[in-house]
């Protein structure tokens, strides 16, 4: 495979923060979005979860790629659930059910765990792993769950919470790597990318001035 070989990395997730967090480290990814039912998956085990989830939509993007004999494609899957006194906490189902679980979760903690699956698309090799951190809840009013819980935030990521937008002062501190919490852990990315014989830089590229190219700033080994 040549050196020069343009390098596609296609992020099977429809979160925005997933793709701010590649784009802030200088990766331009195609979005596709997988449509994977998470309820297929049934487990105990959140870790098991996380990347069960992971690995179905990285496979299921997989399946609807046809990718070019001059171009080498990447596929990443994500999935995170918060673990949390016992029980798996993916997205809330309503907005009571997001008022309930952080009248339960303020003063305490839980473990937030992403699942990662990498597939090089045509070498047919596949990395993957899961990136773990502990989250610290502040004690908020109910007044601020209410105020929380109705700008629809909560409602639209695992464990009913982010550290990234509206409800990071709500977060006192983490213990572990913040991507894992925005769902997408760039350390993690830069291991698995290694056993598949490449590097995070491989993966930079450079943005013309009002978007209008791209062009790679790594080089992609053979």
């Amino acid at each position: 495979m040549s050196a020069s070989l343009p390098l596609r990395l296609v992020l099977a997730s429809a979160s925005p923060a997933r793709r701010k967090s590649l784009q802030a480290a200088g990766i331009e990814p195609d979005v596709l979005v997988s449509g994977v039912d998470e309820s297929l998956v049934v487990t105990d085990r959140a870790e098991e979860l996380c990347l069960e989830l992971a690995r179905l939509k990285a496979q299921a993007v997989l399946t609807r790629l046809s990718p070019a004999a001059d171009q080498r494609t990447l596929v990443i899957g994500c999935d995170s659930v918060l673990a949390f006194d016992g029980e798996i906490l993916g997205k809330p189902a309503d907005p009571a059910d997001a008022t309930q679980r952080w009248q339960r979760m303020r003063g305490r903690s839980g473990v937030l765990h992403s699942g990662h699956c990498l597939i090089d698309v045509v070498a047919g090799r596949r990395a993957e792993a899961v990136a773990s951190t502990t989250v610290h809840f502040a004690d908020i009013s109910d007044d601020e769950i209410a105020a929380y819980v109705a700008t629809g935030e909560p409602l639209a990521v695992a464990g009913a919470f982010t550290i990234d937008g509206l409800g990071g002062p709500f977060v006192e501190r983490i213990e572990g790597d913040p991507g894992t919490v925005v769902g997408l852990s760039m350390p993690l990315l830069r291991r698995l990318l290694a056993e598949l014989d490449l590097r995070i830089t491989d993966l930079w590229t450079k943005v013309a001035p009002g978007g209008q190219s791209v062009e790679p700033l790594g080089n992609v080994r053979s």
